[in-house]
């Protein structure tokens, strides 16, 4: 058997992976990176990029049935479903290539290709034929789609996210099990693309919004593209000649049932996490064995190992799995080299949902019980920019502590994406509404309507 020793093994080669691989041998660690394939990061080939390319194909056809509003004809349009797909893979599969070309760049004996196990709290198994030995090791692994019970045994009719891309055609008919980002971007994509969809949450919220108004619009806007039901509990998937017969129970008791061609399983993507062998590292796991973090360092209790990316749960999106691998592959490499750890400050929490109108969530989330918040709101029904565009629909509602500094806000707009981001980095830097306020907004702009939001909460704040 091959023996080999490190000061960093990092397992997982995607976005959080290769970042730690990166950040460890920049810091003078000898590291290896071990992937089981097949490599090229969630993002790229699953994930963010796949889903945007659907969503550009939606949006196209969308626009032209729309032109009407500005005095375009356009005659019928019509969707080349197999083209729409071919396009999207031949896109995602050059995004796919660059990540592996960047890995190819490593030195050859840095890429351990194969299953990584703990055999203890410094070695690690790789395939049948290698033990790495390491003096500290970061968990990149990443996550995969969760298939709720009453799904599995569906066979072809179901899909996931790792699946979607691959079939030859769009659905005749689709249901769509839970409405986080995943799930309700590719609801309204196949919608506009001419697929029926049904989709169903047991939750309350959508596109990751919880502010009730911002809910309560969001719901109504989405709901008129496809059969939108909250609150709804799956109680039975069944397969129906070559589709899928649903029933579900909603929060009033009612009961209700879909006959569709597919079924997507869009519940969340649990870590990966349960073959790694966790239970012979002495890191003290919980009940579902994932291990206890230091949400800054990154540092499991119980031992030299990190968590970084989706791997941890904790936030799954790129730019955390980014900066989280830099920070554990700096950790680990300081570790190896008997050096402390750094605790840096996590960034403002940032999520955003690519539908349309998009939404975002950004820092600390929205509390109804919090007392002492100030709240500015605004709707875009008559924000000028929005209305030219004819895109006025949505609002957005900001909170800020008594003194004014901004805490958080969940959007629901066009240009949202953009929005988002000036007040994650208003957050970063501590500023208040007024200071925020006093920066130039540009006429005219969809920007102009969160300066509104803000001078709301400089009227209160000064009222305080």
């Amino acid at each position: 058997m091959r023996e080999l020793t490190c000061d960093v093994a990092v397992i997982g080669a995607g976005s959080a992976g290769l970042a730690a691989y990166r950040a460890a041998t920049r810091a003078g660690a000898r590291a290896v990176l071990i992937e089981r394939g097949p490599g090229g990061t969630t993002c790229a080939r699953v994930g963010c990029m796949p889903s945007k390319l659907l969503i550009a194909a939606a949006t196209a056809a969308h626009g032209a049935r729309g032109a009407g509003l500005f005095g375009i004809r356009v005659g019928d349009v019509s969707v080349d479903g197999p083209a729409v797909l071919r396009r999207l893979r031949a896109e995602r599969d050059r995004f796919v290539g660059s990540v592996l070309e960047g890995v190819e760049e490593f030195p050859g004996e840095d890429r351990l290709t194969g299953q990584g196990r703990f055999v203890d709290g410094h070695t690690l198994a790789v395939g049948d034929g290698m033990r790495v030995r390491f003096s500290a090791a970061v968990i990149a692994t990443g996550s995969s789609p969760a298939v709720p019970k009453p799904l599995q045994g569906l066979g072809d009719r179901l899909l996931t996210t790792d699946t979607l891309f691959e079939i030859p055609d769009l659905p005749e008919s689709l249901a769509v099990l839970g409405l986080g980002a995943v799930g309700v971007e590719i609801a309204q994509a196949m919608a506009r693309l001419g697929v029926k969809v049904t989709a169903l949450d047991a939750g309350s919220t959508i596109a990751g919004l919880t502010a009730p108004g911002l809910v309560r619009k969001a719901a109504a806007i989405l709901g008129e593209e496809f059969a939108l039901h909250l609150g709804a509990r799956v109680e039975s998937a069944e397969r129906d000649g070559n589709g899928v017969r649903l029933g579900w129970t909603g929060e009033d008791g009612q009961t209700g049932s879909v006959r569709v061609t597919h079924v997507l399983a869009a519940a969340g993507r649990p870590p990966n996490v349960g073959d790694l062998g966790l239970d012979t590292t002495g890191l003290a796991l919980d009940e579902d064995g994932m291990p206890d973090f230091d949400a800054r360092s990154l540092l499991c209790r119980g031992g030299p190992i990190l968590i970084a990316g989706d791997a941890d749960g904790w936030r799954p999106v790129l730019h955390e799995a980014g900066r989280q691998g830099r920070i554990a592959g700096e950790n680990a490499a300081a570790l190896a080299a008997g050096r402390p750890v750094a605790a840096p400050e996590p960034w403002p929490a940032l999520a955003m949902v690519f539908t349309h109108p998009q939404t975002a969530a950004v820092g600390e989330p929205y509390d109804a019980e919090a007392t002492g918040r100030i709240l500015g709101e605004m709707d875009f029904a008559d924000q000028g920019r929005a209305r030219a565009d004819g895109m006025n629909r949505g609002g957005l509602c900001l909170w800020a502590a008594p003194n004014g500094r901004l805490l958080g806000g969940e959007m629901l707009g066009p240009a949202v994406e953009h929005l988002a981001q000036i007040l994650s980095n208003a957050l970063r830097d501590g500023l208040t509404a007024q200071d925020l306020r006093d920066r130039p907004f540009y006429h005219p702009t969809v920007e102009e309507g969160f300066e509104t939001a803000l001078s709301k909460i400089v009227q209160k704040a000064c009222r305080v």
